[in-house]
């Protein structure tokens, strides 16, 4: 990710604070490169463990042309989906949990090491979000079984 493509991802994450500004400068500050920033104003999160969301992710990658951000944590065993907000209010599916208004995510400062999570897709900066027709498609796909040699596919 490019410096300027790094600092509007930041502008764009740090607008969901109350006070962003503030948000910038603390982040700018904290040794870790997280900060802790609202869900449900820009957008919800929708959290799904690492079996699913690993092949989630990779069959999003291969069918959507924008792909939102995607977080996960370094052991992978996690991988938390930016859709918009309100979806986790709306998403029904097992073992899922959303992340929305009155919630608060841990976020990587984008284009930095840090410690517990990383993107495995950055926001671009533009409010591109995974629509939930899209993510509802993919995991349906990647949870689906593998056709037996011969059945077709």
């Amino acid at each position: 990710m490019s410096d300027a493509g790094a600092r509007s991802s930041v502008r764009w994450l740090a607008s969901a604070a109350s006070d962003p500004e503030a948000c910038l400068a603390d982040w700018e500050r904290n040794p870790l490169g997280v900060a802790l920033l609202p869900a449900g104003r820009l957008w919800d999160v929708l959290i799904m463990s690492g079996e699913v969301g690993g092949p989630t992710f990779d069959m999003l990658s291969r069918s959507v042309e924008r792909l939102g951000p995607v977080l996960a944590d370094f052991s992978d065993s996690q991988v938390g989906f930016f859709v918009p907000p309100g979806t986790a209010t709306r998403w029904v599916a097992t073992g899922v949990r959303g992340v929305g208004h009155g919630a608060w995510l841990v976020v990587p400062y984008p284009g930095r090491a840090t410690g517990g999570v990383r993107w495995i897709n950055p926001p671009d900066g533009s409010g591109t979000l995974i629509g939930s027709a899209a993510l509802e498609l993919a995991m349906r796909e990647a949870a689906s079984p593998e056709p037996a040699p011969g059945e077709g596919g």
